[in-house]
């Protein structure tokens, strides 16, 4: 009978030690679960945000296609003659690719002018500098009684 007991005891003590590994799986299995919840909140909280961003990108983009339907709003250009033709030229591209060309074209043309009239600017600003000069030194021959031809 005694080899019935120990038999016994053998085998609760394995039972236990079997209880005590499922006991350490159960405990990782939740370990494990815990860390995927998280896991899957983080992921899920980032695309909530992604969509709310999506949401709002897609609201503006219906809002400038709303606006663009409706008509382009042209600023005050004060007396344009070339103003229709402008507006037909704008009208007449199709993709970004082409406005993209026509705004550096445009912005070339624009920077090309500026350089010119700033250019214009100085010759004016010498001319009168030199005429200014001039007309002093002829009233000075005038006041002196000499005829400024004679010089």
């Amino acid at each position: 009978m005694s080899q019935n007991v120990t038999q016994w005891l053998d085998e609760i003590k394995a039972l236990k030690h079997q209880l005590a590994e499922a006991r350490r799986e159960r405990e990782e299995a939740y370990a494990s679960a815990i860390n995927w919840q998280r896991l899957y909140e983080t992921e899920a909280q980032q695309r909530r945000i992604e969509a709310a961003q999506a949401k709002q990108l897609l609201e503006a983009v219906q809002q400038e296609v709303r606006q663009l339907k409706v008509g382009v709003q042209v600023p005050d250009l004060g007396e344009t003659p070339n103003l229709v033709a402008i507006q037909t030229q704008v009208a007449a591209l199709q993709t970004e690719v082409e406005v993209r060309s026509h705004l550096i074209q445009a912005l070339v043309a624009c920077d090309r002018l500026t350089q010119a009239l700033e250019t214009e600017q100085a010759t004016h600003a010498q001319t009168r500098k030199s005429l200014t000069t001039a007309l002093g030194d002829a009233i000075d021959a005038i006041a002196k009684g000499k005829s400024p031809s004679k010089e």
